[in-house]
């Protein structure tokens, strides 16, 4: 039987010119039937993922040989695109809004490269084919214009309102929510068409915003009634008969706790530590049997399988699993019997595992710890807790010992250690924000942290060397030229990072982050780090973990919130009881599989990632809603050629645009990122502490402005060819580094500390997320963080992947020669994007036009004319 590797490799030979499935028939020497129909199944497959083509002579062969790049669409707002490979070394290709041909954002395609800018500039394409839609359904507001209707997006990506017929209303009235199915994508200026399948409720109803964000990232609610009816099968205790059955090692008697957050209630780890009589100690970690309850292939590991995670938003989590499994018989309540995989590590005074065991167990956990009564036990001895506590104390300050000393090790051999602010959210009843708290990272989240780490290294090489199939969680090494590129922004600081050529090693990183704690660049110089590095991934193959400095590493300790970890659980099980190996049959199965879970898990993991990035950007800024006109103190955070962002104390960031400085005209010094006066020479750089004002909130898209208190009026002076305001200095179109900040790949939304898990668990892919962040409301730089255009709106600059270098292409008004002053600076045009126009010059023009509807398949004349044809 010919497999899809063998097909693709064949034809992706230089000797290979593209063949008719006759040809491929008899090259394969296919002479069996039944395995000929396989063959045309395969090639149909291949052909409609987009891996293969069919020319118009009716050959085969695949897009790489023909000039075409297969990959996923980043659209902007503005309409343009740009396609990211999954080639890694084929820079980011720009595509045109009229060369997009239906394709929207997320879409996977192909594209021809129709043009290569010199020395290796922008190449820019057009979308041949489509291969797979990523927008079935849109979430937006509904506007009713009596015989039709339009859904406005929240997603800005996308572009063009939704046409909805009025057959196609469902109930939905002017101003409400809803969810509309897509029936036809656009074509030309043609919008899209589509039906209303749900509406949600008034937009500014309770509950309305974090629904919205559910239903627009398509997240999962209610789990199935076939799964559920699995899940109430679960018992809720552990028979005596199950436990000698199955040979389980009986760790009842040892001294183990859980220590979590005081709100989580999957606990599925518990520790244990005790020093030997040579001195050295054993750590044990403990995890929940997850997978003896969820079977392979049933309905509730198809189930998980499609969710890949739990998803945390700021008042609400959409569990991996029904709460009966994950709340019930599978967490590590106190005091009772429950089944676990264990790991012990026995370490030496150079913290070196010196022996390990990885087996079944049953334990019963002695309390079911908080991490604030740790701290408090451990860093204030408070007396009360102590006495609670006696029989305990002497083991957590044994565990803090363990910790501090993993810990320096950690740092000794390079891993990178990133320290960001990271905040809750705090919501009412009504799911309004009301608060918002800083978190800190306690001795106690550090315990666990580094216990976790070491479980998770420890069983990744155990079951390497056993050569079984695996998932693997990796952290590829940067990128040699963002990398480069880094270095050079750190210099400007006057900090030097040692490396050789292009190969740095990661302790270098950390003794920079060491050498700037409490420095005013340490955020800039930690963010802009994290941005050069790439996004940590779940892999089939161990290829390290650059951050962690960590030749091999997975995720095996949260088997209830993560499925990855549910699928080593059952590998590692499967091997124990098979005596240390599988049979050839499984090793061939689960070798075929790894990959698909790997790549699915990745991807449902980004989709979380966003969800929870969007809850919490939403509920800062409604947060701050009332908070308008209100003074705070802040630190410049980033600044672009548009303006400075700057982040209060509450971790709430905000922009204050340029043109808001009235006291001078600023300009942007890209190399040194500050803002410098004209006339008064004044600098603006990042770190610089500053009093702020609340001036507006816009929670259309979730963007907060401050502007600077006591900024005075700046000088009036003659300029030439000044436009609007008396001929302020233009906001837009200058060169800007992207900041970044929400392109981390994490798990608890913007966990600025990187911790994957809620509440401060597992340290451990801090580097990882650095950048496929995508376009960011707030003006932060997406994957990568390529350079970007500043247009008086903070969501358009940082775009693509970083791989082509580009700039936001200039697009409509920005075209045009600019205009500028006598000295050559440029001060805008009548069109430019976030300047005030003259009435009557060409900006008024512009609009004139578009009130009626003449420059965009978006407007209902527009759409109604077409409909007429």
């Amino acid at each position: 039987m010919i497999t899809e590797q063998q097909l693709l490799d064949f034809m992706r030979e230089t000797a290979y010119k593209p063949m008719t499935y006759q040809e491929l028939e008899q090259h394969f020497d296919i002479k069996d039937a039944e395995e000929f129909r396989e063959f045309l199944k395969l090639l149909n497959a291949l052909e409609e993922d987009g891996k293969i083509l069919l020319t118009r002579t009716n050959r085969y062969g695949v897009p790489e040989r023909m000039d075409l790049q297969r990959g996923r669409l980043q659209a902007h707002a503005k309409g343009f695109a740009f396609l990211i490979p999954e080639d890694r070394e084929h820079p980011d290709v720009y595509i045109h809004a009229n060369d997009l041909k239906s394709a929207m954002n997320g879409d996977t395609v192909l594209v021809r490269v129709t043009s290569k800018g010199p020395a290796g500039g922008r190449l820019e394409g057009e979308v041949v084919r489509i291969v797979k839609r990523a927008v079935l359904q849109v979430v937006g507001v509904f506007q009713s214009h009596e015989a039709y209707g339009f859904v406005l997006p929240d997603d800005k990506r996308i572009n063009r309102d939704i046409f909805i017929p009025k057959d196609s209303f469902n109930g939905a009235v002017n101003g409400q929510k809803v969810v509309v199915r897509i029936v036809s994508y656009p074509e030309g200026r043609a919008a899209a068409e589509g039906e209303v399948l749900e509406v949600l409720g008034h937009k500014d109803d309770p509950g309305v915003d974090i629904l919205s964000v559910i239903r627009k990232h398509q997240l999962p609610e209610a789990f199935p009634d076939e799964v559920m009816a699995e899940a109430d099968q679960a018992p809720d205790a552990i028979t005596e008969e199950e436990i000698i059955r199955q040979g389980r090692r009986d760790l009842r008697d040892k001294v183990i706790v859980t220590i979590d957050g005081e709100d989580a209630k999957d606990l599925d780890d518990a520790v244990n530590v005790e020093r030997l009589p040579n001195g050295n100690y054993r750590l044990g970690v403990h995890i929940a049997d997850v997978g003896y309850y969820v079977r392979e292939n049933s309905k509730l590991d198809l189930e998980a399988y499609n969710r890949g995670c739990s998803v945390y938003l700021v008042d609400r989590v959409i569990p991996m699993l029904p709460h009966r499994l994950s709340n019930g018989i599978c967490s590590l309540n106190p005091q009772v019997d429950r089944l676990t995989l264990s790991c012990e590590m026995e370490f030496n005074e150079h913290m070196k595992v010196v022996k390990h065991d990885i087996f079944t167990s049953v334990i019963k956990t002695k309390e079911r710890m908080t991490y604030t009564n740790v701290r408090k036990i451990l860093e204030e001895e408070d007396a009360e807790l102590m006495e609670r506590y006696k029989d305990l104390v002497d083991v957590f300050h044994t565990m803090k010992d363990l910790a501090l000393k993993l810990r320096a090790n950690r740092m000794r051999r390079g891993a990178v250690d990133f320290d960001f602010d990271e905040a809750k959210v705090i919501v009412d009843d009504e799911g309004k924000a009301v608060d918002i708290v800083k978190r800190d990272r306690t001795i106690a989240e550090q315990i666990i942290e580094e216990f976790m780490l070491a479980a998770n290294e420890t069983v990744a090489e155990h079951f390497h060397w056993l050569k079984v199939p695996f998932l693997y969680r990796i952290h590829e090494d940067p990128d040699p030229e963002k990398l480069q590129n880094f270095m050079a922004f750190a210099a400007n600081f006057g900090h030097q990072i040692k490396g050789r050529g292009n190969s740095i090693h990661p302790r270098a990183l950390q003794t920079l982050l060491e050498d700037i704690e409490g420095t005013k660049e340490q955020t800039v110089l930690s963010t802009m780090m994290l941005r050069s590095m790439k996004q940590a991934k779940y892999d089939a193959e161990s290829t390290g973990h650059f951050g962690l400095a960590a030749e091999y590493y997975s995720h095996f300790t949260s088997p209830i919130r993560r499925y990855p970890d549910l699928v080593i659980h059952r590998v590692i099980r499967e091997v124990l009881e098979n005596g240390g190996a599988l049979t050839d049959e499984r090793q061939e199965y689960l070798t075929a599989r790894m990959p698909d879970i790997a790549q699915q898990s990745s991807e449902r993991e980004r989709v979380a990632v966003d969800a929870e990035r969007d809850t919490e950007q939403m509920k800062k800024a409604e947060y701050m809603l009332d908070k308008v006109g209100e003074e705070f103190e802040g630190i410049i955070s980033s600044v672009t050629s548009f303006g400075m962002f700057i982040e209060l104390d509450n971790t709430v960031e905000g922009l204050t645009r340029l043109s808001a400085l009235t006291d001078d005209y600023y300009h942007f010094d890209e190399q040194h990122m500050a803002l410098i006066g004209e006339r008064t020479s004044k600098v603006f750089r990042i770190g610089d502490e500053v009093k702020v004002r609340v001036a507006r909130v816009n929670m259309e898209d979730y963007t907060i402005d401050f502007e600077l208190v006591d900024m005075k009026q700046r000088q009036r002076r003659e300029r030439t060819g000044g436009s609007g305001q008396g001929g302020d200095f233009a906001r837009g179109e200058g060169r800007a580094k992207g900041r970044g900040r929400e392109g981390r790949d994490r798990k608890g939304g913007k966990d600025k500390a990187g911790r994957e898990r809620k509440g401060g668990r597992e340290a451990a892919e801090k580097p990882k997320e650095g950048g496929n962040g995508g376009i960011s409301t707030t003006g932060r730089a997406g994957r990568g963080g390529g350079n970007g255009v500043g247009t008086g709106s903070p969501g358009s600059f940082g775009f693509g992947s970083g791989k082509g270098g580009y700039n936001s292409p200039a697009t409509g008004a920005s075209k045009r020669r600019k205009k500028t002053s006598a000295s050559g600076i440029f001060i805008g045009d009548a069109a430019t994007p976030g300047s005030d126009a003259r009435p009557g010059g060409e900006g008024a023009a512009r609009r004139k036009r578009k009130k009626k509807g003449a420059n965009g398949g978006n407007s209902t004349a527009g759409f109604v004319r077409k409909k007429k044809k």
